[in-house]
């Protein structure tokens, strides 16, 4: 999986449409390989980014769990932590 693509799944506050947004531009990113997309390719890509994005929100809005909301920040500092120990070496 790609490391930029954050899960959004379960967290207080909720996920932003932002967020989603980001999310599906950083796939759409890695399976064409284009950072940006050409003229040429830009209606395709953006079009691509605007349908993983719906359907995320979709798929998000769904979903259900027993498990309480995790912190944002809280999960953050965990990442800061992961981080470091793994770029420490």
């Amino acid at each position: 999986m790609c490391r930029n693509i954050k899960t959004l799944y379960n967290f207080e506050p909720a996920v932003t449409d932002d967020e989603i947004h980001a999310a599906a531009l950083q796939y759409v990113r890695k399976i064409t390989g284009f950072n940006k997309p050409s003229k040429t390719n830009e209606v395709a890509f953006n079009t691509a980014v605007a349908a993983i994005a719906g359907l995320s929100r979709e798929l998000l809005a769904s979903l259900e769990t027993t498990a309480p909301p995790k912190n944002r920040e809280i999960e953050a500092a965990k990442a800061r932590i992961r981080a470091a120990e793994r770029f420490a070496r």
